[in-house]
Parts: C-alpha cells; structure tokens; sequence
C-alpha cells in the first residue's frame, strides 16, 4: 500500500475550482490500494527519467504526481487539464 503525502492547499484549491473533490478522493483511494488499477489511467509523463506521472481524476482532469521510490510515498503535485 502506498502512502500519499499530505495535498498541497493549492492542489486542495484547484480540486475546488473544478468541482471534482469526490472522483479526486474516489482516485485517491484507488491510487493508494493499486498503482495500476485500470480506472487511474496512470502514464508516465515526458521526460521518462524525471519520474513523474500522472492519474485520471475524470474525462477532463488528470494529477499529476511524484512517486519516491525508495520511501513508497507519492506526492500530488498539479491538477491539470487533460490534453493542454
């Protein structure tokens, strides 16, 4: 099980601004039982060695995070526009 770090107030601001808090939370839960649970979508973003990824909260919305290897820990770093 993966530990998610404590969301930033401007990620918890923009999850507001979009009107997505219950799918972030429902993808939240998802991302913590099973990294490749086949609703997250989960890609690995450009460019590959930077280690990001992100999730799909919805049609319209993806996450971005942070996956610290070594400490099995992740961090959400942006809420972002799918395909911007």
């Amino acid at each position: 099980m993966v530990k998610i770090l404590p969301i930033a107030s401007r990620v918890q601001k923009l999850v507001d601004r979009h009107n997505v808090r219950r799918k972030f939370e429902k993808q939240l839960d998802f991302l913590r039982q099973d990294l490749r649970h086949p609703s997250l979508n989960d890609e690995l973003l450009e460019p590959k060695w930077r280690g990001l990824h992100s999730f799909r909260i919805d049609r319209k919305y993806r996450a971005t995070y942070f996956k610290y290897e070594d400490a099995d820990e992740i961090e959400i770093l942006d809420i972002t526009v799918h395909y911007q």
